[in-house]
């Protein structure tokens, strides 16, 4: 079982940096959305 989740992981790792980038920008515009004076 291992062995299968070390393969599925080194297949996927571009996309899963990939995903990672998105959520790290998803966080950033809500943190920033968050400090914006006022509101819409």
């Amino acid at each position: 079982m291992l062995t299968q989740i070390k393969t599925a992981l080194s297949r996927s790792q571009t996309t899963l940096l990939q995903d990672a980038a998105g959520a790290a920008s998803l966080a950033v515009m809500l943190m920033v959305a968050l400090h914006l004076p006022g509101g819409f």
